[in-house]
C-alpha cells in the first residue's frame, strides 16, 4: 500500500473528521502525511476548530502502520476518494466518505444495484415483500443494497442471497462491528457472498447519528430506492430523500391505510414514489436506459446453464410450444418444464396463449 494511502486512512479515522475537514486539511497541507506530522497551531490554523484540533493531536500519537496492519490481517479493503475503484456513483454525491471499507466480493460494486429500506419493526407483509423483492431482483443478476437493520433491510439481504447472493450491507457502524447482535450469521453469510461496506473506522460503535450518515451511501450506491414499510417519521424516508437529491429514482410499495407503518410508504406515493406491487414495476422505469438493459441481459444470460441458454436462443428466433422445444433440444418434457419455469423466474420468457413462449423484452 502506498505510504500516502496510509496517512489518508489514518486521516479519516481521527474522530469529528468528515468530507469538509478532511479536503480543509489536505488543502493546507498537501498530504495526509503533512497532518501527521503537523504543529498544533497549524492544524488551528488549517480547521479552526480546538476541539478537532485536539483529537488529531491524541491521534498523532498512534502508528498509521498498526491499524493498516489490522485490516490487512482482517481481509478488509480500502478505498479513498480519489482512487479508481471507489465506486464512481460516491464519487459525485454531496459529501462523499473520504475513505470506505469493503469486505468481502469487492467485485460488486460495479453491479447494477436497488437499494430497499424499510420499518425495523415490519409486520409479516413487509418482510415477506422484502425478501420476495430481493429474491426476484438478485436472479436478475441486480444487486440489492439495504442497510443491515432489523426488520426489511435484514429480509431484504436475505431474500438475495436466496437468489444469486448479490447483496450489499452498508453499515453504520465499524465493519468489525456486528450491529444488531442477532445479525451476526447474516453478516458472516454477506462478507462471504456479498459484500459489506462502511466510512466509519473499525470499532466504530452503532452511534444514533451514524444512520443518516449510512442512509446517503446506500442511495448513492444505487439506481433507485425502493421503500418497503415505513412511519411517517422513519429514516427510510431520510434515504428517499437522499435519493431524490442524487437523482435516483424513489418507489414505493403500498401498505394497508390502517398500520402506521404504511403511513411513510403511502405519503411517498401520494408526493410521486412510483407504486410497485411486483420486481416489473422496478426494472420497467429503466427501460430506456439501453446501459442497464443491456448489463441486465449480460447478468442474467451469465447466470444460465448450457440447457437455459440453447432452449433461449431457441425461442428467441420465434414463439415456441413445449414439444417443439423438447424436439430441438432433445430432452425430456418435464426437464424443459422446468427450464421454462426458470427462465420466466428471472423474466427473460413470458408465456402466451396457446402454451408457446416467446422472449420477453427487457
Amino acid at each position: 500500500m502506498e505510504r500516502e494511502k496510509i496517512f489518508k486512512i489514518w486521516l479519516s479515522t481521527v474522530k469529528g473528521i468528515g468530507y469538509k475537514s478532511f479536503v480543509q486539511l489536505m488543502e493546507f497541507f498537501k498530504t495526509a502525511e503533512g497532518v501527521y506530522k503537523a504543529k498544533e497551531i497549524d492544524i488551528f490554523k488549517a480547521i479552526g476548530n480546538r476541539k478537532l484540533v485536539q483529537n488529531i493531536i491524541e491521534a498523532q500519537k498512534l502508528n498509521p502502520f498498526d491499524y493498516i496492519e489490522r485490516l490487512q490481517n482482517s481481509k478488509i479493503s480500502v478505498y479513498t476518494l480519489e482512487e479508481e475503484e471507489y465506486p464512481k456513483e460516491l464519487k459525485n454525491i454531496y459529501d462523499p466518505p473520504p475513505v470506505l471499507y469493503l469486505k468481502g466480493n469487492i467485485n460488486l460494486k460495479d453491479n447494477l444495484r436497488i437499494a430497499m429500506v424499510g420499518a425495523r419493526n415490519a409486520t409479516f407483509y413487509g418482510k415477506q415483500v422484502a425478501q420476495k423483492l430481493a429474491y426476484e431482483l438478485s436472479e436478475r443478476g441486480i444487486t440489492v443494497v439495504s442497510g443491515m437493520a432489523r426488520g426489511i433491510d435484514s429480509f431484504s439481504h436475505i431474500g438475495a442471497l436466496k437468489g444469486r447472493g448479490k447483496t450489499i450491507a452498508v453499515l453504520g457502524n465499524g465493519i468489525n462491528i456486528v450491529y444488531p447482535r442477532e445479525n451476526k450469521k447474516l453478516m458472516e453469510q454477506i462478507s462471504e457472498e456479498g459484500l459489506l461496506v462502511s466510512e466509519f473506522p473499525l470499532d466504530s460503535p452503532p452511534l444514533p447519528q451514524n444512520f443518516p450518515l449510512r442512509n446517503r451511501i446506500i442511495s448513492g450506491l444505487s439506481l433507485g430506492v425502493v421503500v418497503i414499510e415505513a412511519g411517517i417519521k422513519s429514516g427510510s424516508l431520510l434515504t428517499a430523500q437522499f435519493a431524490l437529491e442524487q437523482g435516483r429514482e424513489v418507489f414505493a410499495v403500498p401498505g394497508n391505510i390502517t398500520s402506521a407503518y404504511s403511513r411513510g410508504t403511502n405519503e411517498l406515493i401520494k408526493q410521486g414514489a412510483k407504486i410497485v406491487i411486483g420486481v416489473e414495476d422496478i426494472l420497467e422505469e429503466f427501460n430506456l436506459r439501453e446501459d442497464v438493459q443491456q448489463k441486465i441481459e449480460e447478468n442474467l444470460m451469465s447466470s444460465l446453464t448450457e440447457e437455459e441458454k440453447e432452449v433461449y436462443d431457441f425461442i428467441c428466433e420465434a414463439p415456441r410450444d413445449i414439444e417443439e422445444i423438447a424436439g430441438y433440444v432433445k430432452i425430456k418434457i418435464s426437464k424443459v418444464n422446468a427450464i421454462l419455469s426458470s427462465l420466466m423466474l428471472k423474466g427473460m420468457i413470458e408465456k402466451l396463449p396457446g402454451n408457446k413462449y416467446e422472449k420477453k423484452i427487457f
